[in-house]
């Protein structure tokens, strides 16, 4: 790279930092409010996981993991839950990663920008289980953390099913938050029963 490559990968690794500030509405364990960075991390971690035994090549499982939420670092995140218009956030996100992009050298814009649409589109099978992992993520972020007030945590059971539908051990994985979710679901029921009622 020369020095004008370096200066421009700088300021692209710089607008990216972003993430590291962008909430999205799960919360950690500790109740602290989630990053997209989090997230990302906790989705390659899981590709690096069980990226071999998804059948598709680990290494760029985590490269178009590393890229799928990108855009958030300019438009932020919109909760799962949220009611979207078809199109639209993708529109805005295709806009935003041109953004981040444009000081990358061209080489690096093309891939960054490519992986991401490998995610988008399901292109490719590394493209569907990103996809998937995605789902699955923020399931068991919502398993495990300390919700907002009036989280509805019974959204997981629905959510993301066509994503997390195969290969059979996304499907596994999938059926074991399934349950740590009705787990959940059941003792916050429990803990709001006055005692002595059934």
């Amino acid at each position: 790279m020369d020095e004008d490559e370096i200066g421009g990968a700088i300021a692209f690794l710089a607008l990216a930092e972003r993430l590291k500030d962008t909430l999205r509405n799960s919360r950690t364990s500790g109740g602290r409010t989630e990053s997209t960075a989090d997230h990302t991390w906790r989705m390659c971690l899981m590709a690096l996981l069980f990226g071999e035994e998804l059948g598709v090549d680990p290494w760029r499982l985590v490269q178009v993991c590393l890229v799928h939420d990108l855009a958030e670092a300019l438009t932020g995140d919109l909760p799962a839950p949220a009611p979207r218009k078809a199109g639209v956030k993708e529109a805005r996100e295709r806009e935003a990663m041109a953004t981040l992009t444009m000081t990358l050298p061209a080489r690096h814009r093309q891939r960054l920008l490519a992986l991401w649409e490998e995610y988008e589109a399901r292109a490719t099978p590394e493209g569907r289980v990103a996809r998937g992992l995605d789902k699955l993520e923020t399931i068991l972020q919502h398993a495990q953390g300390v919700n907002p007030p009036g989280f509805d945590l019974g959204w997981n059971l629905g959510y993301g099913r066509g994503d997390t539908a195969a290969p059979p051990l996304l499907a596994a994985l999938r059926e074991r938050l399934d349950a740590v979710t009705r787990a959940r679901l059941s003792d916050e029921a429990e803990a709001v029963r006055l005692p002595g009622t059934p």
